[in-house]
């Protein structure tokens, strides 16, 4: 799915000239409180409980690569090698995993514009599918360099840039970092990210040491940011339901 054709798509939401229909209705302090309610518990959408290490170690996890092919940076994630094969550290993957499906489901609740980024052509189909299912994008193609830190002139001076970007592999074609990483930290958008031995963490916003090569692992991913999106925005409309009836209340 092209980008250009993607964010001319979604006008709505992508666009902040068109207002918000609902937003206006309700009083400021419930709006402020609807948004502050969730950054007082440290896990308000409760994603700990979508997973567990059992489930990184059945979907492997844990597998980095060669020996030879280790990324400096990527040495305090890695637990140990056997045989010249690189383990991850389940322990700090489960701890990175939480913080990443926390910070995305934030940002979900917030009603953000989220990307999903992959460049493995055998994945493609499954990143396009998670995204559609939560209602979110995907770019799973050539990424062309300028369509974030240029998109003012390709896309006109109202275009809206997404709240988040999700790197389901670090890595384009070539095995060099992907251009998005680079641009979206020009551009000050946080990015989330599966870091195989073989990556740069440092420009990741929440790195996820862990394997993006084995089919069971990127289906774990993406099943598991597919549950904490759809979570977060039922979250939120209930939240807007509960305090609709309830100021309909107070106002009778």
């Amino acid at each position: 799915m092209a980008v250009p054709r993607l964010l001319r798509a979604a006008a709505p939401r992508l666009y902040s000239s068109v207002p918000a229909p609902a937003a206006a209705a309700r009083p400021r302090a419930e709006d402020d409180k609807l948004l502050s309610e969730p950054l007082s518990h440290p896990d308000f959408f409760n994603v700990k409980e979508l997973f567990s290490l059992k489930d990184l170690f059945d979907a492997r996890v844990h597998l980095g690569h060669k020996k030879g092919c280790r990324h400096r940076f990527m040495e305090p994630y890695i637990f140990g090698c056997r045989l010249d094969q690189d383990i991850i550290d389940l322990d700090q993957t489960m701890q990175h995993l939480q913080l990443a499906l926390n910070f995305t489901a934030h940002i979900a609740y917030r009603k953000g514009i989220i990307l999903f980024i992959s460049r493995k052509r055998q994945f493609c189909h499954l990143v396009e599918s998670t995204a559609r299912e939560c209602g979110e994008y995907a770019h799973t193609r050539y990424w062309q360099g300028g369509l974030l830190t240029n998109a003012h002139v390709q896309f006109g001076s109202g275009v809206r840039l997404p709240d988040l970007l999700i790197f389901l592999s670090s890595l384009n074609n070539v095995f060099e970092p992907h251009v998005a990483i680079r641009d979206a930290a020009k551009m000050n958008i946080p990015t989330v990210g599966v870091v195989d031995t073989n990556c740069n963490p440092c420009l990741i916003t929440y790195p996820i040491p862990g394997n993006d090569d084995s089919p069971t692992a990127m289906e774990l991913y993406c099943k598991l940011f597919r549950m904490t999106i759809i979570r977060a925005k039922d979250k939120r409309q209930q939240s807007e339901v509960f305090n609709e009836l309830r100021s309909k209340a107070e106002g009778n």
